[in-house]
């Protein structure tokens, strides 16, 4: 699944702030997009049809050898960046300027082809006295859209009241190679996401022999796209993408300057690979919901099922908690019951001949991820459970275009062509099968489902290369600062992740949110979460570590959404869609 989503098979994140901005009725309204898998992908699009823009216009000696080897085979080839007018609207009004780095296809061959990277920058507001440099921003993914992130980003610093730490940087959003309108752009089948599919769940050898060709079928279709499409395809690893992040800063600040880096979800795994090649070129560095680097990534996905597992199993806790509004049934596993009936039900009599088994899974799997998606599809699944109503129906038909987003692979494209390649995946199905038997005996909600998301790197079209061993060569040490964020019951990268990050660079801190699921959600207006960073940015001093504990710094996660609150009451009301006593809050 996706790391890094207000999605994401795991998506990524800043979409989930674009709720702030755009209703969740508008965005499933007004699907285009990619996946969040994919909530990210449904607010891309309506956020895009609300006027906001994402394309660009026409520390050891050893680590320091390190670096300066990779920065010197890049200096002599990085271009420069012609800013212009950013084709779209509200990244135009926020004062960001657009453009395109042409980068190295392949760093081994500097002057060979070149790809193009979209860049944005919003400039510092503050004096040059306070003027703390550059600050690249990613979202996560791999695949998500970064374009407009630090747009999202200096917006919620301003609204939380901390406008100086958002003056003092040019804020940089970039979509990373293959992504968006980074040129060229990865598609293999647009419509791979169309439903009604066979079910996730291979519990006969057709089913199974469905999606191991469905699977085939897509690497295929990747393959044979473009000459031009299979270069890249070549070189999409995260080390590739930590080398535009080179590039980008070479472009802004020449080779011997400096840049500081905010990274969601998988965002943070890039992060750590960067911190890895090029230690000495980081001022601050900001790294929320850590990827765990040992796992990267076929383990990774087996344990992201255990923890949604256990999350979708929470948000049924408090469906049941506020039953007189949902009327699903008063104890979890009355809820739970309630969920797996109509996904058995789904399999013979899809709504709407759309969303069967699949989509009905990929719709919930959003709860898992965020708190903030509870209250609208808690209404989703009460609606058609209670009133089984043409407006119930079609009410799902747009969330599951709104998270599989079909008519556009490009986010599901990059995830398969970086995570298949940054390392070996097993390449026996029997290794598959037994493991993800095991894992679905333990935690059914949505093992196959990952499984087959991440199928195609069973027979990827492009070969794999060695994961870089993160905080090697003595990088850890020579990162001097770095602020971790998670929360303790995050499931797309597991709290597991945070803790060996910050044995791994030993000069970091940690800030813990105990005992919430929301995933990649600083900067999402949680004063605690958001002040401690912001005063980091302002004075590059992290809170003191503290020796012998699990984290450093703790701070209370958001509250747990209240359908019976007056502002649950007024999203009700608005979506005239109440029956039989039910609830409808979007």
């Amino acid at each position: 699944m996706f790391f890094g989503q207000c999605a994401s098979f795991e998506q990524d994140l800043w979409l989930c702030r674009a709720f702030r901005a755009v209703s969740v009725t508008e965005v499933t309204a007004k699907v285009k997009g990619t996946t969040m898998r994919k909530i990210a992908t449904a607010i891309a699009a309506a956020v895009v049809a609300a006027g906001v823009g994402f394309i660009a216009p026409a520390a050891s000696s050893a680590a320091t050898t390190q670096e300066t080897s990779a920065a010197q085979s890049v200096s002599a080839q990085t271009s420069s960046i012609t800013w212009g007018t950013c084709a779209e609207k509200a990244l135009a009004q926020a004062g960001a300027k657009c453009g395109y780095l042409a980068v190295p296809l392949n760093y081994s061959d500097p002057g060979g082809p070149k790809i193009k990277i979209a860049v944005s920058r919003i400039l510092h507001t503050s004096s040059a006295k306070n003027y703390r440099g550059i600050i690249l921003t990613n979202p996560g993914g791999p695949g998500g859209s970064g374009l407009d992130l630090n747009m999202f980003l200096i917006a919620q610093l301003k609204a939380d009241k901390l406008s100086a730490a958002a003056a003092d940087y040019d804020w940089i959003g970039f979509d990373p190679r293959g992504v968006g309108s980074s040129i060229p752009a990865i598609s293999c089948e647009p419509n791979y996401f169309s439903g009604d599919r066979e079910s996730y769940d291979p519990t006969t050898k057709s089913i199974l022999n469905y999606w191991l060709t469905r699977s085939q079928g897509y690497d295929q279709a990747c393959a044979a796209k473009s000459s031009a499409q299979s270069a890249l395809l070549d070189n999409m690893t995260t080390v590739d993408s930590a080398q535009d992040m080179n590039s980008i800063r070479c472009a802004l600040v020449g080779q011997g300057g400096k840049m500081s880096y905010y990274g969601f979800s998988y965002g943070t795994y890039l992060g750590q690979v960067y911190a890895t090649l090029y230690p000495h070129t980081l001022n601050q560095l900001i790294l929320d919901s850590n990827v765990d680097p040992r796992q990267v990534w076929y383990q990774a996905n087996l344990n992201q099922d255990i923890a949604f597992n256990r999350n979708i199993n929470i948000w049924f806790g408090w469906l049941a908690k506020y039953n007189r509004v949902y009327h699903l049934g008063a104890t979890e596993a009355a809820v739970s019951k309630r969920w797996y009936a109509e996904l058995a039900t789904l399999a013979k009599h899809p709504i709407s001949g759309v969303v069967g088994p699949d989509e009905w899974t990929d719709i919930f799997l959003e709860a898992g991820y965020y708190q903030l998606t509870w209250l609208q599809l808690g209404s989703a699944f009460a609606d058609w459970e209670n009133t089984r109503s043409k407006a119930a129906a079609a009410n799902l038909v747009s969330l599951y275009q709104g998270t599989d987003t079909p008519g556009n692979d490009n986010e599901f494209a990059v995830y398969n062509a970086v995570q298949c390649t940054d390392v070996q995946w097993p390449t026996s199905w029997p290794v598959w099968q037994a493991d993800n038997d095991a894992v679905n005996r333990i935690a059914p909600f949505e093992t196959w489902d990952n499984a087959w998301f991440n199928a195609p790197c069973l027979n990827w079209p492009a070969p794999a290369q060695q994961p870089v061993q993160v905080a090697s060569q003595g990088s850890g040490y020579a990162i001097h600062s770095a602020l971790l964020i998670d929360e303790t019951l995050d499931a797309a990268t597991p709290f597991e992740g945070s803790l060996e990050v910050r044995q791994l660079f030993p000069n970091s801190v940690l800030l813990a949110e105990p005992g919430g699921t929301t995933h990649a959600d600083s900067l999402f207006g949680n004063l605690c979460v958001d002040g401690a960073i912001a005063s980091y940015l302002e004075t590059g001093k992290t809170p003191p570590r503290k020796p012998g504990a699990e984290w450093d710094l703790t701070c209370k996660p958001l509250p747990v959404p209240n359908p019976t609150a007056a502002s649950g009451a007024a999203a009700a009301s608005a979506s005239g869609s109440a029956r039989s006593g039910v609830a409808s809050i979007r």
